[in-house]
C-alpha cells in the first residue's frame, strides 16, 4: 500500500509518514500540491493521498479537485485543524476529512485501513 503525504510543514509531514510507516504502509512525501502532482504523475498507482488543507499556492480542496480532474482514482484524505465536518460538506467527494490533532496516531492508520478495505470490497 503506497501513500502520498502532502504537507508544507516538514515536521507534520514526517510525523504522518512515521505514523503510517509504523502501521506497515509505504509513504512518499511532497512539500506542496504542485510537487505532489508530479509525484502522482510518476507514481499513478498510489493508493491514498493524505493532504494538509492549508498550503501555499494550492490548498487541500483545490489540490483534491486537480487530482480528480486529472483522473487519479486514489483515495483522498484531507487533514485540517479546522472543522472537518464543514470541509466534508463543502467537498462531498472527499473520501474523508480528519482533524489534525493528537489522536492522529490512532485515527489516521485506522481510516486508511477502512478506506482501502472498502475499495477492495467494491
Amino acid at each position: 500500500m503506497h501513500i502520498l503525504i502532502v504537507d508544507d510543514d516538514p515536521l507534520a509531514a514526517e510525523l504522518s509518514a512515521a505514523i503510517l510507516q509504523a502501521a506497515g504502509y509505504q509513504t512518499l512525501v511532497a512539500e506542496q500540491a504542485l510537487d505532489a502532482l508530479e509525484q502522482l504523475e510518476a507514481n499513478p498507482d498510489l493508493d491514498v493521498v493524505v493532504s494538509d488543507m492549508h498550503m501555499p499556492l494550492m490548498n487541500g480542496i483545490e489540490f483534491f479537485a486537480e487530482v480528480r480532474e486529472r483522473g487519479y482514482p486514489c483515495r483522498f484524505i484531507l487533514l485540517t485543524g479546522d472543522a472537518p465536518e464543514e470541509l466534508q460538506t463543502q467537498q462531498p467527494g472527499l473520501d474523508a476529512c480528519l482533524l489534525k490533532d493528537f489522536s492522529l496516531e490512532h485515527s489516521l492508520p485506522r481510516l486508511v485501513a477502512e478506506l482501502t478495505a472498502s475499495r477492495h470490497e467494491a
